[in-house]
């Protein structure tokens, strides 16, 4: 396997599912702020232009981070990595599906790049503020989802995989967490898995 990722994107949570399992893989840097999601030789593998971007060992490809999460931890069941139970998988889909659809997509993207949803220059400062609200509600309400838990869903999944890398961003970004994901996040940082990732992308 091969993953395609960017140092610090979302990506980093595939990474780190990546370094859970323990199966062997590669990783490639896509260097998003230089446009190589744009190129040519990247397009040609993932026409969507964006990471991460998981080459599977026959050569076919995968994308999106809960599908590529949901195939990893079903063919590595030794990991555990996929909740035991309907109710359980549901929840974890749940979560990986507020995190990256609203949480990334629709808050913070409007923070980081609001040029992309602002009819106009003048409009870009209130684009960006209304992603810092979607952002910052997003993150209460998985904080309350966290409430007398350690992890998203049960013993650790995927889903804190997820978690982890808006968890990342807001840190990385010098702004306080709230109570309980600011637990979660220290917990994550204390996994072998996590601190193997940061380092090898350059993030320790």
């Amino acid at each position: 396997m091969k993953l395609l990722y960017s140092p610090g994107a979302c990506s980093i949570g595939i990474h780190v599912i990546l370094e859970e399992i323990g199966a062997p893989f590669e990783t490639e840097r896509v260097s998003l702020k230089d446009g190589a999601q744009y190129q040519q030789a990247f397009t040609a593998i993932n026409p969507k232009s964006k990471v991460p971007t998981l080459i599977r060992d026959d050569g076919s490809v995968l994308t999106e981070f809960p599908a590529i999460a949901y195939w990893l931890a079903n063919t590595h069941p030794s990991a555990k990595l996929w909740p035991a139970g309907v109710e359980a998988q549901t929840r974890a889909i749940e979560v990986m599906d507020y995190v990256v659809a609203t949480v990334h997509m629709q808050g913070f993207s409007r923070i980081f790049r609001p040029s992309n949803f602002a009819p106009s220059a003048a409009d870009e400062e209130k684009v960006r503020k209304r992603g810092l609200e979607i952002f910052e509600n997003g993150l209460a309400i998985l904080d309350r989802a966290l409430t007398g838990k350690e992890y998203a869903v049960g013993p650790f999944s995927v889903a804190d995989a997820a978690l982890f890398y808006i968890e990342f961003w807001r840190h990385s970004g010098k702004m306080e967490l709230p109570a309980n994901l600011a637990l979660h996040y220290q917990r994550m940082l204390a996994r072998p898995a996590v601190r193997r990732v940061l380092q090898k992308e350059g993030l320790a």
